[in-house]
C-alpha cells in the first residue's frame, strides 16, 4: 500500500520546489527549537520538592537520623507521618533554564514559572540567598521549639537581640547590632509579638522609649516609629534567643526557609505526648510559626499540595492566609484544613485521630 501519492498533474518543477519549501520549513523549525533549547530565559521554575516526615528519619551524610531528637526528656512512640513539604527551584541567575524548559513547565499544572527577579533580587547573589534561607530555617526551628514548649506549658526565658538594622532605619545611631531589647515605654517585652504590640500602641506620632541592654548596661533611647505596611516599626531586625529547659535537636540538611516551622512544632509535641496525636494517619502541612503559636503564610503552596498527595497524604494543614491560592488546586483525595494558629492544627489532628468533628473545622474549599 502506498503511504504517499504524487499528483502527476503538477509540473515537475513545481513539485521539486514544494519539496524544497518543506525541507526549509523543517530546517527553520529545528533551528528555532535549538535556539529555544539553549537560550536562557528570564524565569525560574518551582516544582514539588522532597517530603520529610518530622517524626521520622532522613538521610544525613549517608545515615538515617531522626529529624527531631529530645535526648534528656521522656519521648513516646509515634505513628504515621507529619510531613513537611518543600519546593524545588530550577534555575538561578548563573544557570537560567532555557525557554524550552520553561515552555514545558508552563504546560505542567504541578509547576510554576516565576520571574527570576522574584526569586533572586538583583542585589542578592545566589550564595547570599542560600545563606539567608539557611538562617531562616535555623530561626524557624528555634521558633518551632518555642511554640511547642509554650503550648505544653513549659516556662523559659526569651532574649530579643538586634540582628541588623536596614538601610535608612530611624534607629540608626541609637540602637546597635547585638543590643538586647528589654522594654518599650517602660513595659517589659518578652517576645517579638509583645514588641510589635507595644510599638503599635505607641504609634508613629511620638517617640517610643526603647530600653536596651548593651555591654551589661541598661540604656533607654527614644526612637520615633514609622509605618511599614500594616505594622509600626523602629527599623530593627530582631531575633529571639531562647533558653529552653532541655535540649531539642532538629536535623535537616539542604532545606532552607521558614515554612517548616508549624510541622516541626507538631512533631515535637507528638514526641513529648503519649499516643499518636493524629491517630497514625499520614498528614502533611506547611506554615511559619512564632513563639506564640501563630501560623503564617508561605510560598509554593500549590506545589506543596501536589507533593503531599504524591507522598500519600490524605490530610493537609494550610495557613489560613494561603487559602485563596489553595482553592481550585486541591488534588483529588486531599482534604485541606485552614489553620491560623498551632491550636487550630492540633484540633484538626485530634479530629483526624478520633474520626469526629473534621467537617466542622475550617477548611480551604477545594473549588
Amino acid at each position: 500500500m502506498a503511504l504517499f501519492t504524487e499528483d502527476s498533474s503538477l509540473p515537475a518543477g513545481r513539485s521539486h520546489r514544494a519539496g524544497k519549501v518543506g525541507w526549509v520549513a523543517i530546517s527553520v523549525a529545528l533551528a528555532i527549537g535549538l535556539i529555544l533549547a539553549i537560550t536562557p530565559s528570564p524565569y525560574v521554575i518551582e516544582k514539588p520538592g522532597p517530603v520529610y516526615n518530622t517524626i521520622g528519619t532522613a538521610e544525613q551524610n549517608g545515615k538515617d537520623v531522626p529529624l527531631i531528637t529530645i535526648p534528656d526528656e521522656t519521648v513516646y512512640p509515634t505513628e504515621g507521618q507529619l510531613d513537611l513539604l518543600t519546593v524545588s527551584l530550577v534555575g538561578n541567575p548563573e544557570n537560567r533554564p532555557s525557554w524550552l524548559t520553561v515552555a514545558a513547565a508552563w504546560l505542567d499544572p504541578t509547576q510554576a514559572v516565576i520571574p527570576i527577579d522574584a526569586a533572586f533580587p538583583a542585589d542578592v547573589s545566589t550564595k547570599e540567598r542560600e545563606d539567608e534561607n539557611q538562617t531562616l530555617m535555623v530561626n524557624s526551628q528555634q521558633d518551632a521549639i518555642a511554640a511547642a514548649l509554650t503550648n505544653l506549658g513549659y516556662d523559659y526565658p526569651t532574649i530579643l537581640q538586634v540582628a541588623s538594622l536596614p538601610k535608612d532605619s530611624p534607629a540608626a545611631g541609637l540602637i546597635m547590632t547585638g543590643d538586647q531589647v528589654v522594654s518599650v515605654n517602660g513595659a517589659a517585652v518578652a517576645d517579638i509579638t509583645a514588641l510589635r504590640s507595644a510599638l503599635a500602641a505607641n504609634g508613629v506620632d511620638a517617640p517610643a522609649a526603647i530600653g536596651v541592654l548593651r555591654d551589661g548596661k541598661t540604656l533607654t533611647v527614644r526612637v520615633t516609629p514609622i509605618a511599614s505596611g500594616d505594622a509600626v516599626v523602629v527599623g530593627i531586625n530582631v531575633t529571639s534567643k531562647y533558653e529552653f529547659p532541655f535540649d531539642v535537636k532538629i536535623q535537616l540538611d539542604q532545606v532552607g526557609g521558614p515554612s517548616a516551622g508549624m510541622m516541626f512544632a507538631l512533631g515535637i509535641i507528638d514526641k513529648l505526648t503519649p499516643g499518636a496525636i493524629q491517630g497514625g494517619a499520614d498528614v502533611a502541612g506547611t506554615g511559619t510559626i512564632n513563639q506564640a503559636g501563630e501560623v503564617g503564610p508561605i510560598g509554593g503552596i500549590r506545589q506543596k499540595l501536589t507533593g503531599a498527595r504524591e507522598a500519600g497524604a490524605e490530610w493537609f494543614l494550610a495557613p489560613k492566609d494561603n487559602c485563596d491560592e489553595v482553592t481550585g488546586h486541591v488534588p483529588d483525595g486531599l482534604t485541606v484544613f485552614s489553620v491560623d494558629a498551632l491550636d487550630d492544627a492540633l484540633a484538626a489532628l485530634d479530629a483526624i485521630r478520633t474520626g469526629k468533628g473534621a467537617g466542622a473545622l475550617p477548611q480551604c474549599p477545594a473549588a
